[in-house]
């Protein structure tokens, strides 16, 4: 068994038939590789004379000062493949570092990759802040696996029971129930949703929970037909509108999950013949700079971008000093535009 110039656990990996992720967790002891595929690579690794990398293998043991903050991809109309949400959360992320004194290391990772594997066997920082992650049902599983290996986690989102690891998120009940609740004080009825509202979706969930809510205790009931799954783009948005208007069940406002939703919203209605506020208002959620700007200017509930980049990043640390850390929701602002303003004809 011979290699061309130093081995490399890639090279192990190839002999074995095994994940390079699998060789190092195997080198390090981890359980989680099982006692046979163990034996076999670290046979390869004594015939190649391979050498763990000392620095790599030292994280569990001292502390780098650098964060990790990993976005994962969204749907977008640019290259970016990042939801303009997360843009002004990076900038608070980056000043609550500066002011703990930590060097921070952003990444862009795809929801294909195997993320939970590549950041345990990078070692390049102490712990990582997780935004944004889709399907949560397809998550959940890799996210447990952090918490069994040990990682020092944190994740933008719901801060819902049961959830693996430590969460900070808005309260997305509040924010569904004060909008709604403003669209029915317009003297609105027929409230249309627009966006996902099963667990899979767990802010969306929780805003369209409150949404529902906020009919109920004015006596409404919540009609399926006016709800229509939708993710946080304007594509999207614009379909599940078109799709909504095609059911031709009559609606007086939208409240979508996002403001990319409502914006995308906005353009269906606008195609349709349909004016803002004055036959359909509509509103969205999170108060993205583009929120302000659009025509007419967009009804939205605001989340504390500042707020929660100092918090991530403080219960991080905490997380890293092994000190008792628990999940957050931060309170919501309800932000009032031209889009639910003026009277319905």
């Amino acid at each position: 068994m011979t290699i061309k110039g130093k081995a490399t656990s890639l090279d192990i990996a190839h002999l074995a038939g095994v994940s390079q992720p699998t060789v190092s967790r195997a080198l390090r002891g981890n359980p989680m590789v099982n006692a046979d595929t163990r034996k076999r690579i670290l046979e390869i690794a004594r015939q190649l004379n391979y050498k763990v990398d000392k620095n790599a293998s030292s994280l569990r043991c001292q502390q780098s000062g650098t964060l990790a903050l990993l976005f994962f991809e969204d749907p977008t109309p640019d290259d970016s493949l990042i939801n303009p949400f997360f843009h002004s959360m990076l900038g608070s992320i980056t000043r609550a570092c500066a002011l703990n004194g930590q060097d921070l290391l952003v990444s862009f990772q795809q929801l294909s990759s195997d993320w939970h594997a590549d950041f345990e066997d990078s070692n390049k920082a102490d712990g990582i802040i997780l935004l944004g992650y889709g399907d949560y049902h397809e998550s959940e599983e890799r996210l447990q696996r952090l918490v069994e290996q040990g990682t020092h986690f944190v994740r933008w989102g719901a801060a819902l029971p049961g959830q693996p690891g430590v969460s900070v998120g808005s309260d997305n009940f509040q924010g569904g129930f004060d909008i709604t609740a403003h669209l029915l004080d317009a003297g609105c009825r027929r409230i249309a949703f627009l966006g996902h509202a099963s667990s899979h979706y767990p802010e969306f969930a929780e805003r369209y929970r409150g949404h529902a809510q906020a009919l109920r205790g004015r006596g409404l009931q919540p009609d399926a037909g006016l709800q229509h799954d939708a993710i946080t783009t304007e594509e999207s948005g614009h379909a599940a509108c078109v799709a909504l208007l095609e059911r031709g069940l009559p609606f007086d406002a939208i409240c979508a999950a996002s403001d990319l939703i409502a914006i995308g919203a906005l353009r269906a209605l606008r195609e349709r013949g349909l004016r803002v506020p004055e036959d359909v208002r509509v509103t969205g959620f999170d108060d993205i700079p583009l929120a302000a700007s659009v025509s007419p200017a967009l009804t939205t509930v605001q989340q504390d971008t500042k707020q929660a980049g100092q918090l991530l990043v403080e219960r991080l640390l905490g997380l890293i000093a092994r000190e008792p850390v628990e999940g957050i929701n931060i309170p919501v602002k309800l932000v009032v535009r031209e889009s639910s303003r003026g009277g319905l004809n």
